[in-house]
């Protein structure tokens, strides 16, 4: 009877889910070197400080969210892009507020040739982390793939009045400058 009483007990006792801590706070890290960015003297200082961004985006939430991360790069590297999504798709369940996630997973979804997938998932990352410059790049390809080009320039300006030494900046089919 004692046995049948304790595993009523455990099935009446809720599950908690395993829930995503928040993204650490890396804003200030990452405006400091926006500013710098924006102010570069030349190239190879712009992609030192974009190398140093992309190391705060990249940095998850728990080991958790990290492990599934580094699990779909390593899938995506190994170009499997389908297992590689399929990771991704458990990270942005898990952590739906790391805006890396939906980032990774828009470029999968990129290198698959789902450009509209992509651009959804690039808009939610954008949401969460605004000047996520690789998310912004990404959105102008794909865009640019779905031959949504005006909307692409527009992005595209975005993203160079945050570094102007993009090397998307060939993709401006009007003088830097010129309003659309």
């Amino acid at each position: 009877m004692k046995h049948l009483a304790l595993s009523l007990c455990l099935l009446a006792t809720p599950v908690i889910a395993e829930t995503c801590p928040p993204a650490p706070d890396t804003s200030d890290v990452r405006a400091s070197l926006m500013a710098q960015l924006r102010l570069a003297p030349d190239e190879g200082r712009a992609r030192a400080l974009s190398n140093q961004l992309w190391e705060q985006w990249l940095k998850a939430p728990d080991a958790k969210a990290q492990s599934l991360l580094d699990r779909a790069m390593a899938r995506r590297e190994s170009f499997d892009y389908a297992q590689a999504e399929d990771v991704l798709d458990d990270l942005v369940a898990y952590c739906p507020a790391y805006s890396e996630g939906w980032n990774q997973r828009a470029f999968v979804r990129f290198l698959r040739q789902n450009f509209d997938g992509s651009v959804a998932d690039i808009d939610r990352a954008l949401a969460i982390t605004p000047e996520h410059l690789g998310a912004m790049t990404g959105k102008v390809l794909a865009l640019i793939h779905l031959g949504r080009n005006d909307e692409a320039q527009v992005v595209l300006r975005q993203a160079l009045r945050l570094n102007p030494w993009l090397s998307e900046r060939a993709l401006l089919t009007e003088p830097l400058g010129t309003e659309l």
